[in-house]
């Protein structure tokens, strides 16, 4: 099995900038301590402010599965439509180091 990437491009709705990054905070540290979370990182666009980056690793697909079945994931997936256009792509290794 390969690791799995998942890269969240999230651009925040007008006014919402303080409660999209407090959600997406608040998703670090339980996603980071899930048993197939590899690594789970918050970017903020230097060009753009209005534009965060998920950045995720996970060992497999059931790896990612418990993440989007997980408390923190549901309450994220309940508030992220209100704060954010969201463009989440899943991506498979091509050539890794």
């Amino acid at each position: 099995m390969s690791n799995l990437k998942i890269i969240a491009i999230l651009t925040v709705r007008p006014g919402k900038t303080e409660a999209l990054r407090a959600l997406l905070e608040s998703m670090l540290a339980p996603s980071r301590a899930e048993p197939g979370n590899l690594h789970y990182d918050l970017w903020q666009d230097r060009t753009d402010s209005a534009r965060f980056v998920l950045d995720e690793l996970y060992a497999d697909e059931g790896a990612i599965a418990a993440h989007r079945a997980s408390p923190h994931f549901q309450n994220y997936l309940s508030q992220i439509e209100d704060l954010a256009e969201r463009t989440p792509l899943t991506l498979d290794p091509v050539a890794v180091a």
